[in-house]
């Protein structure tokens, strides 16, 4: 949806292209599915129904012919999140969409009111704005992508502002009501209304586990939640494993990959893989371009007891790097955190088109201890984004946190 929203033109009619975007989303993720559940067909019995469990080892799942027991020995609980639904007055109203309905909407909205500033309120908010909406971010925090390093968190800020995104932080919803004309988001303390189509409520993901009758199999949560697991996804029971979101680590399709090896290795290898061993996690956050990030900040480095080299620059400013400008793209910025003394990568923010590639590359160079020398000094194709390296760390100079 974000890269048919990047394609489209000013002449494109918003609701028109919008429902066509969608339209051709669905039937490619039907067929992905069509395709996952005919290779499961394959290879295991398939039950679809609403499964619980009814004792340590059992499940009863209640199928379109009836109720069917399975008991194993080992289970896996796979069920995912949900988007959180916050105890906010108006949030069942008509036109109050969560990051799943919202997605065939209809009719289109002329004006989106985004409650979180996280990166699923920020990718919605820059896709809907793409589509042609007019995009109003309201953020309970007082900093902009707190959690992203300064200058990384401005150029990000100022171009979605430019892009005709509204952004306020340091803004807590009061409620949400029905307008004359459509419906608006009440601000706590203040007499300020936001007016608005539809409202997306972005302010997390809730665990699946409220009707999975996790008290009949003894299986223990955590105090949101999120079913507890130990380094190999054991959760309390034996021979009970709990896989990605559910489990209430890092909430990443690809670390769902990861935690089935890890069980895979439990249940068929010699049980060593871990939680533990994961090193230099990416992270991407789709907006236009992609901001991505991997390992740690400056500051969190300096706070590790490392010395550290830092470099940033702008995508515009990049000679070496021609890629951004063939593309028409060449906003952005892309930073280096690297230790002074072993040269080792510490840490990396990619905001910048093709990033979400590039960070995978950064994240090999880090688990596999390439220095930013070899980074640097790295022969790359031409023209291509990778040659950014060659330039960005040739400007590492030493940082304090006074910087």
């Amino acid at each position: 949806m974000v890269v048919s929203a990047e394609a489209r033109r000013p002449t494109d009619e918003p609701q028109a292209y919008f429902s066509a975007s969608v339209a051709d989303r669905d039937a490619l993720i039907s067929k992905l599915n069509a395709a996952n559940h005919s290779m499961l067909e394959g290879q295991a019995t398939l039950l679809d129904g609403h499964a619980r469990f009814t004792g340590p080892k059992e499940v009863t799942v209640e199928t379109r012919d009836g109720d069917v027991v399975v008991t194993a020995e080992n289970i896996i609980i796979g069920t995912g999140t949900s988007p959180t639904r916050p105890n906010l007055p108006g949030i069942d109203l008509d036109g109050v969409h969560d990051s799943t309905t919202i997605q065939h909407i209809d009719p289109f909205p002329k004006r989106l009111a985004v409650i979180g500033g996280g990166f699923i309120g920020l990718e919605f908010a820059n896709m809907f704005r793409l589509f042609g909406s007019d995009v109003t971010v309201l953020d309970a925090s007082e900093t902009f992508l707190e959690k992203a390093e300064p200058i990384v968190a401005q150029t990000a800020h100022d171009l979605l502002v430019r892009g005709g995104v509204e952004i306020r932080n340091g803004v807590k919803v009061a409620g949400i009501e029905k307008s004359a004309d459509g419906i608006q988001v009440l601000v706590d303390g203040s007499d300020a209304k936001v007016e608005a189509d539809a409202v997306l409520v972005a302010v997390g993901r809730t665990p699946a586990t409220s009707d999975l009758g996790l008290d009949k199999a003894g299986i223990e949560t955590n105090e949101r939640g999120f079913i507890t697991v130990d380094d190999h996804l054991r959760t309390n029971v034996d021979g009970v494993f709990a896989v990605g979101d559910v489990n209430g680590g890092p909430q990443f399709t690809y670390i769902s990959l990861d935690d089935n090896r890890i069980v895979w290795d439990q249940l068929m290898g010699k049980g060593e893989r871990t939680t533990s061993d994961r090193i230099a996690l990416p992270h991407n956050t789709f907006i236009t371009p992609p901001l991505s990030s991997v390992g740690m900040s400056p500051a969190e480095a300096v706070a590790a007891g490392h010395t550290v080299l830092y470099a940033a620059k702008p995508v515009a400013k990049l000679a070496a790097m021609p890629r951004p400008k063939i593309v028409g793209d060449a906003e952005g910025v892309i930073t280096f955190t690297v230790d002074a003394g072993t040269r080792e990568v510490l840490g990396a923010s990619l905001f910048c088109i093709d990033s979400q590639e590039l960070v995978n590359l950064v994240a090999l160079a880090m688990r596999a201890g390439v220095t930013a020398d070899e980074l640097m000094n790295g022969i790359w194709t031409h023209p291509s984004s990778t040659e950014a390296f060659n330039e960005v760390l040739a400007e590492l100079a030493h940082w304090t946190p006074e910087d």
